[in-house]
């Protein structure tokens, strides 16, 4: 009697004290989530199955665990064990070498958060700045040209006092050359025609007017040899002949007839159109046309130096040539030797007639 009432009893404080423990509130900071009733009391674990009902294998598993959770409060179902989140892993030579490079962090170690970049700001687009409008009637702006050259004047040629060339006119010549005025060239070294560019000594070789081709050196030397001479319609000497004024070309026209008219040449031969241009100007008192002029041979009315009828002398024929500058490129080189040539076959002709000698050599 007294062992089955000390029974009863002892289901009782059993029942009692299961439900107590339901009843009380947990703190989960303090209890480890409910783990430390496991170490405080035992009989906990042990008493609040049946004694005649045996364990089921799980649960016996989770009772062998140390991280099975047992919660009173929860149905009396045990937590399931935690797994561990550090994996086995085969440990290699490598690995252990990875391991040594990287620095170890401390678990109190956090690491550096990373501030995102600042944007950088988009810059404005740059506009593009229009060119103002061409106005209605000029010209749009055009490749780049050089620069023009500069326009010799007066100050950069030698004043007449310093021009060394000297007129070749003695009397009775079968030719007399006049040239429009000496070059820079011309004026310093005084021999006709002595810049290299120039065709004159060149044309009076393929002309037959000289035998051989002379150097400018030989200017003073053509009288005795052949019979020609030379002179110019201006004395002043510039960089080329587009230097002159029609002023001061038609200035030398009465001085060239007087000059032809005291050595009285059998012909002249104007070196230049602009020579003959210059003499219909003064003549005539304006200016040739077009159709008036031609190279050549020109009418016997047209003679330079005439000094009247009384004299007996009618002037020199007149024979308009090529210019032989370089720089003139209005013919070709062919068509001057066509010209010129007429000239000098008759050259020859009056040099074999006058017995004057030349063909023979200089």
């Amino acid at each position: 009697m007294s062992s089955s009432s000390h029974g009863h009893t002892q289901s009782q404080t059993d029942c009692i004290s299961d439900k107590e423990l339901e009843d009380m509130p947990i703190n989960k900071a303090t209890s480890f989530h409910g783990r430390l009733d496991k170490f405080i009391n035992p009989a906990i674990t042990s008493n609040h199955q049946p004694h005649n009902h045996p364990l089921p294998s799980h649960e016996a598993t989770m009772n062998d665990n140390d991280d099975a959770v047992f919660d009173p409060r929860r149905n009396n179902k045990p937590k399931l064990p935690i797994k561990s989140s550090i994996q086995t892993r085969r440990i290699t030579r490598s690995y252990t070498a990875s391991l040594s490079q990287t620095p170890s962090l401390s678990p109190t170690t956090s690491l550096p958060q990373t501030s995102p970049l600042p944007q950088t700001p988009s810059l404005p687009p740059t506009p593009t700045p229009s060119l103002p409008p061409t106005p209605t009637g000029t010209r749009s702006p055009g490749p780049i040209r050089r620069a023009k050259r500069r326009p010799i004047t007066s100050s950069d040629t030698p004043p007449p006092s310093t021009c060394r060339l000297r007129d070749t006119i003695p009397p009775n010549l079968i030719l007399l050359l006049v040239g429009v005025n000496p070059g820079l060239k011309t004026g310093h070294t005084g021999y006709a025609y002595a810049h290299p560019t120039n065709l004159f000594w060149r044309l009076l070789h393929s002309s037959g007017i000289t035998s051989i081709r002379h150097l400018p050196s030989d200017t003073y030397n053509l009288p005795n040899l052949y019979g020609v001479g030379n002179t110019n319609i201006v004395f002043r000497a510039t960089r080329d002949a587009s230097m002159l004024s029609k002023a001061e070309m038609d200035e030398g026209v009465p001085i060239l007839e007087s000059k032809i008219a005291e050595k009285r040449p059998e012909a002249v031969c104007l070196v230049g159109k602009g020579i003959w241009e210059a003499v219909f100007r003064v003549r005539y008192g304006r200016a040739m046309k077009k159709d008036e002029f031609e190279y050549g041979w020109q009418d016997p009315s047209e003679n330079m130096g005439r000094c009247g009828v009384s004299s007996g002398w009618g002037g020199a024929r007149v024979f308009v040539a090529t210019t032989t500058s370089g720089v003139a490129a209005g013919m070709s080189p062919r068509e001057k030797e066509e010209i010129w040539a007429e000239l000098g076959a008759w050259v020859v002709k009056r040099r074999a007639e006058r017995g004057v000698g030349g063909d023979s050599g200089a």
